[in-house]
């Protein structure tokens, strides 16, 4: 059986760009959403960090994560995702329980 997987995606966001960012998270989120994606959190950078923001991710298995990257309608957001984001590093992992789960 396959395991769920974690991606964790470090952004850095164009200063200005919010709704453009916006509007690429709003449609990312919907391609994400039909692979069985569910964004589990948002972290918002705002000390002064190099990175705007970290998205932690889980899909029910590394083959929808992949079904997800190779979808056309994300791919048909690529001109929209370079307007509001100047870098991007992801992570992907085994999605674990938390650390009070195992005792």
């Amino acid at each position: 059986m396959s395991k769920p997987v974690a991606v964790v995606a470090l952004l850095r966001i164009r200063p200005g760009r919010d709704p453009e960012f916006n509007a690429f998270e709003s449609r990312a989120y919907e391609v994400a959403a039909r692979y069985g994606g569910k964004l589990e959190r948002r972290v918002a950078f705002t000390d002064g960090s190099d990175w705007s923001e970290a998205h932690v991710w889980s899909f029910p298995d590394l083959a929808s994560f992949q079904g997800y990257r190779a979808d056309p309608d994300l791919a048909a957001l690529a001109a929209l995702r370079a307007e509001a984001i100047s870098d991007t590093t992801v992570m992907v992992g085994q999605l674990e329980g938390a650390f009070e789960d195992r005792h």
